[in-house]
Order: C-alpha cells, then sequence, then structure tokens
C-alpha cells in the first residue's frame, strides 16, 4: 500500500464515529432515564408501552437500563407516545434540583370536593418543576357534625408519617389507628380516608409517589386495626399540586 493510501486509511478512521464514543455519548444523555420518568409519570407499564409502539416490552426495557442502543426511528416512536419532541431526548439536563420552600410562602388549603373540610393541607414541592412526587404538610381539625370523611384514590403509592394527635387511616375496608412517630407506606390507587381522634388537630406529613401500582408490590399497612369498614364515596383528586389531597 502506498505511503498516501496508508495517511487516507488513517484519516479516514479519525473521521468516523467510535462505538464507544457514541455509546457514552447516549449514556451522558441520559435516554433511559428519561424514557422511563416518562412512562412512570403516565403510570405506564412497559407492555403497554410496547403496544402503543409496536416495540417489545423486553427491548424497552434493556433501552431504560443502557443495555441498548436506541434508533432515531425508535426514540420518534415513544416521543409521539408521549407528545414530546423528538429533541426532547438530546435536550441538556437541566441543573440539579434544589428548592426551599419558606414556611411563610406555603399556602394552606383546605380539603377539595367538600363543603366542611375535614383536614387543610400545604404543598411542601409546588416550586420543583417535573417532580416525582409530591410532599405535603397536612392538619386533621376535629369532626362536627356537619362534617363527614370522604374518601379518594389516585395512581402510585403514599408514605404518611403522624407529627402530632391521633388519626384514623380508612384504606379500603379497613381502619387503622395512627399515633405520634407512627408511619404508614400503602398502595394509594385503593380508596383511602383521614379522620382525626380526640379533641386536638393532628398534624402529619404526606408523600404521594407518581408511579405505577405495577411497578412495585404491594406494600402491608402496619398500624394498629380498629376493625372498621371504610365508608365514603371514592374520588379522584384533580390538579397537580393537589394529587392525591
Amino acid at each position: 500500500m502506498s505511503e498516501s493510501a496508508v495517511v487516507r486509511s488513517e484519516e479516514t478512521q479519525k473521521s468516523q464515529v467510535d462505538a464507544e464514543t457514541l455509546s457514552q455519548v447516549i449514556a451522558e444523555k441520559h435516554i433511559g432515564d428519561r424514557i422511563r420518568r416518562l412512562r412512570l409519570k403516565k403510570s405506564m407499564g412497559l407492555v403497554e408501552l410496547g403496544q402503543r409502539t409496536g416495540l417489545s416490552a423486553s427491548f424497552l426495557s434493556q433501552l431504560e437500563t443502557g443495555r441498548v442502543v436506541p434508533t432515531l426511528r425508535n426514540l420518534a416512536r415513544i416521543a409521539m407516545v408521549f407528545s414530546k419532541d423528538l429533541s426532547y431526548f438530546f435536550e441538556s439536563d437541566p441543573s440539579a434540583v434544589f428548592r426551599i420552600h419558606r414556611r411563610k410562602e406555603r399556602v394552606r388549603l383546605p380539603q377539595t370536593g367538600v363543603e366542611f373540610p375535614t383536614y387543610f393541607f400545604e404543598s411542601l414541592g409546588y416550586m420543583v418543576p417535573d417532580r416525582q412526587m409530591d410532599p405535603y404538610f397536612a392538619e386533621f381539625v376535629p369532626l362536627t357534625k356537619e362534617m363527614e370523611p370522604k374518601a379518594h384514590m389516585h395512581p402510585g403509592f403514599e408514605f404518611l408519617y403522624v407529627l402530632e394527635g391521633e388519626l384514623e387511616l380508612r384504606h379500603g375496608e379497613q381502619g387503622f389507628l395512627l399515633g405520634v412517630g407512627d408511619a404508614v407506606y400503602f398502595d394509594s390507587s385503593i380508596p383511602h380516608a383521614y379522620q382525626c381522634q380526640g379533641k386536638k388537630p393532628a398534624g402529619a406529613i404526606i408523600v404521594t409517589l407518581h408511579q405505577s401500582t405495577s411497578a412495585m408490590p404491594l406494600r402491608a399497612v402496619n398500624a394498629k386495626g380498629l376493625g372498621k369498614s371504610a365508608t365514603g364515596e371514592a374520588v379522584k383528586a384533580s390538579g397537580a399540586d393537589v394529587a392525591g389531597m
């Protein structure tokens, strides 16, 4: 091979994209993580996403974990399902999320959908964009004869930690009494309701998780049971800032 041919061969190799470099670039864009976040935000399983895109659940799983390199055609199919532009997968990641919610800046809101609210709540994450969970501080007031606890439900899971007072949690057909320091993690797609027990308000921290119930196993409630059946009509909460409340 002539010297000029060797030089041309070396230049050609330099101009070609190395497969390892390509994989690194794709990994830095966190495309798999972005697909997974979109899917979980819609409470969508891999099988359902596969049905909508024409891709297998196995392939989508490998795509989310970075074991396969996506093609533009496959990304376009996924983007269309979530009403996103193809460029969404290649945009630079925003800066790390860090938000402080001062007590004086929070808004106290009443329970929605009832004339006489049994609790009031404050969002602790309303300034966080595209958040994966919604934290709240909730105050449950003692019941009067006009009040009636009303059950609600929403996709995902919920965590509750009692700060003060006593609180009854109804989950499905069961009732549980919670005191200071008690915590509960439960499937929030099952109708649930809260009720203050005692003459003083009960306070709690509540976190709702935006996750499909098919993505995680059902957690057993660990609390002292009351043996009562749940009452109240199940209703779905509306609005991003009041999801689950």
